[in-house]
Parts: structure tokens; sequence; C-alpha cells
């Protein structure tokens, strides 16, 4: 906070705007919003200038202009690469090179020659477009890998990405430019929300689903590689979100062919604790319950700020969309606490244990051939096994129906179609699948998917399978 300090400039300070008093409303910098509500600049009376954080004011944003500040970064890295960690997992990483004017000014701010975005409907606009994938995005990153793995064996890079598309996945990743193994894109996530809110749904259905993970393996189709990822930290659990989580057999059921649907893509899966079991949303009902930063502020801000949402409608978003439900204890066994903390002596963790917990959990799920765990081992063995669902070349399937995926991988002379009824109601095929193929069942969620779909015309709710199919 000392403008004389050799760190000084290591974050992004600016001074009040023109006019405004210091630390008073409105004399923020530019009108930007943090992604966890309210204003993404801070006021510093000691400094008597604000900061810049997009995310909490605990989380100033790293002025990567600076050389000295990317040196720090690299230094640190080596550290703990020295020390025999196998890579890194880089939080939003595509956002550390910024959109200025010619003269460093950011939109908005006074002076600048770029213009601000209009404000939304919670009273701030988005730094996104001048923060994501910005200008010298590249360059930071081909920097890293020469100043931090040039010269080291037996690393991996993998990046969260907002604001990159599925084209630019194909850049960053492609071992020939230099900068990241593999990046985490988040477009196929939003396919249920409005672009202005991830609190707000929009229709979708399973065909909009595959059409952004089908964008995000064309563009990989010769350079580069997929993350594939349905839960993580950051997003509700899939089972409740897009699949059926209102009864047992529903809730199995729909678990395998999200699973299925993952790891049969071309790429690498990412498997976030507790998707392995089925794991569902937490349901909480009161805000009290949520310790997510982000969930509280938008509910605060939303309701009692704006009162642009009704407690009623904020907090079935908060139950549909809030990071909290990917955040509660693993459920290791029915016991107290789920087991996520010693049994001997049980100690309440800092938010509250799922209460299906009983009926959900790894103890009972380990040793259950049809459990939803034992799914995912097989699903991994093929993946291990078979070097079509490895390495096969991916082509989308026209199904005829917006409720069922399908596509194929084909490496050689070897096909493997995956099919995949992402709804709860029965569904018949058409297109492609008018006349279905003959062929040898690889997995399946069910116990004759293709004889039933060959006999009836339909597939049943959240039916799944893949087969090899027999050479024409």
């Amino acid at each position: 906070k000392d403008k004389d300090d050799p760190h000084a400039d290591w974050y992004w300070w600016r001074p009040a705007r023109p006019g405004h008093e210091p630390g008073t409303p409105g004399a923020e910098p530019n009108q930007w919003g943090s992604y966890f509500g309210g204003s993404a600049w801070e006021y510093s009376p000691e400094r008597g200038e604000y900061y810049l954080h997009q995310f909490s004011k605990k989380q100033p944003d790293l002025n990567w202009e600076n050389p000295a500040v990317r040196r720090a970064v690299y230094d640190m890295m080596n550290w703990w690469l020295d020390r025999g960690i196998d890579g890194f997992r880089m939080d939003v990483i595509t956002l550390i090179s910024k959109r200025t004017d010619p003269n460093g000014r950011l939109p908005g701010e006074a002076g600048s020659e770029l213009q601000d975005l209009p404000v939304g409907e919670e009273g701030y606009s988005s730094p996104n477009p001048f923060c994501a994938d910005g200008p010298r995005q590249d360059e930071f990153l081909a920097e890293m890998r020469r100043e931090v793995f040039d010269g080291r064996d037996g690393f991996l890079t993998v990046g969260e990405a907002p604001g990159i598309t599925a084209e630019r996945n194909e850049h960053i990743t492609d071992p020939a430019n230099g900068e990241l193994d593999m990046l985490f894109l988040f477009e196929h996530m939003g396919v249920d929300q409005t672009p202005e809110s991830k609190w707000d749904d929009k229709p979708w259905t399973p065909a909009d689903l595959e059409t952004k993970l089908a964008e995000q393996q064309d563009a990989i189709a010769r350079h580069g590689w997929a993350s594939l990822f349905l839960d993580n930290h950051d997003q509700p659990r899939v089972v409740s979100r897009w699949g059926d989580d209102t009864s047992k057999t529903g809730r199995i059921r729909s678990a395998k062919a999200l699973a299925l649907l993952l790891h049969m893509h071309r790429g690498t899966p990412y498997v976030y604790q507790g998707e392995e079991l089925g794991m569902t949303n937490a349901h909480f009902t009161s805000l009290d319950q949520y310790r997510d930063l982000e969930s509280i502020n938008a509910y605060h801000q939303r309701v009692e700020e704006t009162g642009i949402r009704t407690s009623e409608t904020m907090m079935r978003s908060l139950a549909r969309y809030g990071r909290d439900n990917a955040r509660t204890p693993m459920q290791w066994d029915d016991s107290t606490y789920a087991g996520f903390t010693m049994p001997d002596a049980p100690v309440e963790p800092w938010i509250a244990v799922n209460p299906n917990h009983t009926e959900i959990n790894a103890a009972d799920e380990t040793d259950d051939p049809d459990s939803v765990y034992s799914f995912h081992k097989r699903l991994i063995a093929l993946r291990h096994t078979d070097p079509v669902v490895a390495a096969g070349d991916y082509r989308r399937v026209e199904t005829g129906n917006d409720r069922i995926i399908a596509f194929t991988r084909t490496l050689d002379e070897r096909t493997i179609l995956t099919v995949i009824n992402l709804s709860p109601a029965q569904a018949a095929p058409a297109g492609e699948l008018e006349t279905m193929p003959d062929g040898t069942i690889l997995i399946a969620n069910t116990d004759d998917p293709v004889g039933n779909l060959k006999t009836t015309g339909t597939l049943g709710p959240w039916e799944a399978f893949a087969m090899e199919t027999d050479p024409e």
C-alpha cells in the first residue's frame, strides 16, 4: 500500500474518478463489478487509491504487465516443482492480460480511449470482455513455459479458462505453441443459464449440450487436447442439474448416463469428488446454510440491494446453481458427518453434510457391481485398455431427437458408437439411428439397450450405452 515500495506496481492500482471524494460511492475508477458481487474495486485509505479484484477483495488481480511480478510467479512455481510436484492447475489463468489503451488506461477510466460496457441490472458492467484472453495472453503463457517447464519431464499444466473459445483452446494446447497442456472451457456449462446471469434459467435440450461439446471436440481434431468435465467445485452437482435426483433409480441411471457422456468423448476426463458416487445437490433451504461468498453476496445484491429478485426465487436459484452444492463433505459412509471427520472423535464440519449420505456413500458403493462407483471404474478401465476410447476421432451422430445424444469414436478400422437418452422419458431416435447397426455392447446402464431399442423403437429414461459396431 506504500507507493514507494518496490511492490507498489504489483497490482492494478488506480486513483478515484475526477470530481469524486476517494472512498465514496461512484469514485471507483470505472464501473466494473466483481464476479462475487459489488464493485471490482476496493479502496485503500493508506494509499488513497483503489485496487482491482475481479473476485474477492482478498484476491487482488496481479499486474502481469510488470516483469517482476511474472518473475516472482515463475520462481514460486519452480520452487514447488523442485520439491517434486507434478504440475499445476492454474486458477482463471486466462484473465491475466488486460486490454488497455495506448496509455495503459482501462476501459471507462478517466481519460481512457476505451469505452466501458453499459451497466447491467445489478448496477455494474462486466470486466470479462476486457480481461479474458487479453492481447498478451499467449506471450505470458509461452514465457511461463520457457521459464518454468523447459527442460523438465513428467509434468502437467491445466488452466481454468473463462472467456476462451474452443478455437483458442486448439492454439493454447497445441504442443507446438509451448503454452499449456489442457484448458477447462466453460461454454458447455452455461447451456441452461442466460448470458446475463448464472442465476437465471433458460430453456435447453441435451442437443444444445452436445453442440457445445462437439465444438470443443472439432476444434482439437487436428491439434491440442480437451479437458472433459461436468462437475467441479464451482458447479452444482451434475446429477441434480442435468440428471434426476428425485428417486434412487433415476439418480443411479442418470448418473451413469452422464458419466458415459463424459468419458466417451475425446480428451482427458476429470472426476470431481463424489461424482463417482452420484452425489447430489445439498438442497439447502435457508441462506445461513451457505458458506460460499459468491452465493451469499448474490442474494444480498439481487434481493436486498436491487430488488431484482424475490427471496423465494433467489433461494431457488442458489439451490440449483450455488457452488456450495459441490462443497459439502465427501460422503465416505453413513456415520455421523459421513465419515468426513474422524469416527472416534467426530467434529462438526465447516458446512453441513448432505442428509442423503446415509443412502449415498462410498462404503455402500465400492463393492456393489451395479453402483455408480463401479460404473465409473469400468469407464476408466475402458480408457486405459481400448485405444479407440483413448485416442479415436470424434464424430457427432444425427439422432433426430433433441433429447438423445450420439457420437462415434473411430481409430483405424474400429468404431465405437455411444448413444444416450439424457431425459427422464422414453425417447425415439431417428436420423442416422433410425436403423441401429449391429455390434457388441462395451458398457451400458441397462441390461439390453440395443435389443430393447430394436424391439420398441425407443430408449428408456436415461438409457445409455456404448457399442463397438460391426464392420460394414
